[in-house]
């Protein structure tokens, strides 16, 4: 009897994990499949869509109208960039909290990650006049410092939680062995925390990769990522479903692929650490 019932469980565990994967995935699978339909189809009922004849003018005419690859590049310098300069800046201040913390450690990191509730909007306006007066509105620059900035809570946050697990022991002796706090950094800690830093970086690609408040309000064309390029086939008249999903998936293709790709190391990385 106990053996069925496990049994029931797992059929039921496996049956509630393919429904919520297929909920999860449907929408990517429903963007593809109206990039391959023409404008009149794509607004069709279901079963006209999936049954209506398949096309690529969608993706021809997306590849006429904009710049891909200036916008693919724009996305790829901004993400990176934004993420290695949070990673420079987020290392340092993850070991002092980590090794060397203070009463008031705690409180400043949950300062931090308060942060992430404000709503951007609430300081679009200053930031917007900041960007101006430094020179910096519609630049890979400025987007990479703002990126840098939202992101930087989770990334230090993330990296803290790895660096915690390191036992403190091994520093010392490396103290003890005569290393300076550079070494110490850099050929004893990130060498170890490695699966922790890896995923960390990973991730906040895919965010940088993927945020669209900041990249539409702060560009306009010469830094424009690839979320203004799918933004550009909504317009006053209306919805472009088809043009606008084959912008989709030529958009989150390549950070699906390298997510695909990179999925057994972001695991082991979150698995590293936990956030207590």
């Amino acid at each position: 009897m106990p053996r069925a019932v496990t049994t029931q469980k797992k059929i039921l565990n496996s049956a509630i994990s393919w429904a919520l994967a297929i909920i999860i995935f449907f929408p990517i699978f429903w963007i593809v499949v109206l990039s391959f339909k023409t404008e009149g189809d794509a607004i069709r009922t279901p079963i006209e869509v999936l049954t209506s004849t398949w096309t690529f003018d969608s993706y021809a005419v997306v590849q006429e109208r904009s710049d891909y690859f200036k916008h693919f590049s724009n996305s790829v310098i901004i993400a990176i960039g934004s993420t290695l300069l949070g990673i420079i800046i987020a290392v340092p201040a993850a070991w002092s909290m980590a090794f060397v913390p203070s009463k008031r450690t705690r409180g400043i990191l949950m300062w931090m990650l308060s942060t992430k509730m404000l709503p951007a909007v609430g300081v679009l306006y200053p930031i917007y006049l900041i960007f101006i007066e430094l020179g910096i509105l519609d630049s890979r620059t400025g987007l990479v410092v703002i990126l840098m900035l939202i992101n930087l809570p989770i990334i230090i946050w993330m990296l803290y939680t790895y660096f915690k697990e390191i036992p403190a022991e091994i520093l010392e002796a490396a103290r003890m062995d005569g290393a300076n706090l550079r070494s110490e950094i850099l050929y004893i800690l990130t060498p170890m925390a490695i699966p922790g830093i890896a995923s960390t970086l990973l991730l906040n690609i895919i965010l940088a990769w993927n945020e669209a408040f900041w990249t539409l309000n702060l560009t306009a064309a010469k830094a424009a990522p690839l979320t203004s390029f799918i933004a550009s086939y909504s317009s006053p008249e209306g919805l472009f479903f088809a043009k606008l999903s084959a912008a989709s998936v030529m958009a989150i293709t390549p950070i699906l692929i390298m997510g695909w790709f990179s999925q057994k190391q972001l695991v082991r990385g979150l698995t590293f650490g936990a956030v207590k």
